[in-house]
């Protein structure tokens, strides 16, 4: 038992990672989005066709977009390299190359001795399937992670170590691609059988993902799901063929569009009624916290910070938030209202959707987030007294001078930091609170959570973590520590990593 046991934690982190790693070719997509979106509002009706400044910003933003299968692959070998080094970035670029190429519609019927009109599909699509990036990337990965140190006589040795990976993935892909050329038609076929029946269903499909989504927050995994939907890796491809402008209007973007409601004024509805319904004495605390999570949320799309600081003190309004998350992606889906995102559900992204060719009525989401702003704020604010939920400012724990709220049980037990910049005095607070360095074992991030693996979870102290000002604590696995901090996450890692 034993054995699994540790086996199960082994994948559970390795997901973990991968989950992790997908935010940085994620990452590139922004560039995309503002650069197409202010070509499209250069040019509105010919795309490019009418202003060369239109032209060229359309086209660079394309450019991103007919390489993302390619961004993936570089980015996840990076990723989910040991050691984040260029190295590994390049096995992934090489490991890449060679399988498109050896496994293109062309190469294929040479092989097979028939036309490239005669080869199966499947083959034809691969050079920018972002499923085949997201395979070689971590094949490259994995072999940088066991060759890189690597050792090879003197007079080979120019070749030892991390240079020895890409030569070592070259020879390896061909082996891949031998797998592929026999497995990937089938699966393929599977992953388009899979994509037909969620277009299928329609706005319910639409509300099913969304209610998914929001449902694997706590765990970091929802990337896998929005991987499906988002790009094509079963032939949906929403958010590339919606900044492209190639979709077809009013269905494009739906499963983007409905989550705009509800980070922009659903969630800051839901803030409003925790902040009503906080003790008179943690009211400011409170306040401070929901207010700049609110704002993050409205502006850029990003909820973590604010749906930490109920997921797990209020589970019951988690779930409540998850379905109205999967009615939001239904309604606009129904009535074909559309927008999509580069980043996230934000006003930003909503700007940049204005002109974009396959929008539909965006501005009616608009008015469905003022529709879920009071649904939001009139359920919350009859749940949580009528349960006596402990959200934010209800807690009996103390809320910290930050306006970070302390878990049930404990102990307001601070010590001090002796640090000075603003980001080393919160990583040193959170390393503290963790149990020292001789506790953990790796640090990584996401987009707004710390990532850390513990050797002995007895030691931390959450309530020393929570005086830092952070926004959470989750715990989805043993010896896994997350710890939301919010958008200034990198600096405050990177840090971490300073004091390791």
């Amino acid at each position: 038992m034993k054995g699994k046991s540790t086996k199960g934690r082994g994948a559970f982190r390795y997901i973990q990672n991968m989950g992790r790693s997908f935010m940085l070719p994620v990452a590139v997509l922004p560039a995309a989005a503002i650069l197409l979106g202010i070509g499209y509002a250069i040019d509105p009706d010919g795309w490019g066709e009418n202003n060369l400044a239109a032209a060229i910003l359309i086209n660079a933003g394309n450019a991103i977009l007919n390489y993302l299968a390619l961004i993936f692959a570089v980015g996840l070998a990076f990723g989910m390299s040991k050691d984040k080094s260029g190295a590994a970035a390049l096995s992934g670029l090489v490991s890449f190359l060679v399988v498109i190429t050896l496994l293109s519609a062309d190469a294929v019927a040479m092989y097979t001795g028939t036309s490239p009109d005669e080869v199966n599909a499947a083959f034809g699509v691969i050079e920018n399937n972002v499923l085949i990036g997201i395979v070689t990337g971590l094949i490259a990965a994995a072999l940088y992670n066991k060759f890189s140190d690597v050792k090879l006589p003197e007079y080979l040795a120019f070749f030892s170590g991390r240079r020895a990976v890409p030569i070592i993935a070259s020879f390896v892909m061909i082996f891949v691609s031998l797998v592929l050329f026999f497995v990937w038609p089938l699966l393929y076929g599977a992953l388009v059988t899979f994509g037909e029946w969620i277009l299928n269903m329609g706005a319910l499909g639409a509300g099913i993902y969304g209610f998914a989504n929001r449902l694997l927050i706590p765990t970091g995994l929802h990337h896998a799901l929005n991987s499906i939907f988002w790009w094509d890796t079963v032939g949906i491809n929403d958010i590339p063929n919606f900044l492209s402008g190639s979709g077809e209007q009013g269905i494009t973007g739906r499963y983007q569009a409905g989550f705009f409601p509800i980070m922009m004024f659903g969630l800051p509805g839901a803030a409003l009624a925790m902040y009503h319904t906080a003790k008179s004495k943690y009211k400011k605390a409170a306040g401070s916290l929901l207010l700049t999570a609110s704002l993050t949320a409205f502006l850029t799309g990003v909820t973590e910070p604010l749906e930490f600081s109920f997921m797990f003190l209020a589970p019951l309004l988690y779930v409540v938030h998850a379905l109205l998350t999967g009615i939001s992606m239904f309604i606009a889906a129904t009535f074909e209202w559309t927008a999509g995102f580069g980043f996230s559900a934000g006003l930003v992204d909503m700007v940049l959707s204005l002109n974009n060719p396959v929008a539909n009525q965006p501005w009616m989401l608009l008015v469905q987030g003022v529709f879920f702003f009071i649904l939001y704020y009139v359920i919350f604010r009859a749940l949580i007294p009528a349960l006596d939920l402990k959200t934010p400012g209800r807690d009996d724990a103390v809320l910290s001078t930050e306006g970070a709220t302390a878990d049930d049980g404990d102990e307001d037990t601070v010590r001090p930091s002796n640090a000075d910049d603003k980001y080393t005095r919160k990583a040193d607070q959170i390393l503290i609170g963790l149990g020292g360095k001789e506790n953990i074992d790796t640090v990584d991030y996401c987009t707004t959570r710390l990532r850390i693996n513990i050797h002995d979870e007895s030691k931390v102290d959450k309530g020393q973590i929570k005086a830092a000002g952070v926004h959470g604590i989750a715990k989805p696995g043993k010896n896994n520590i997350q710890v939301v901090v919010g958008t200034e996450v990198e600096h405050v890692a990177e840090e971490m990593k300073k004091m390791l």
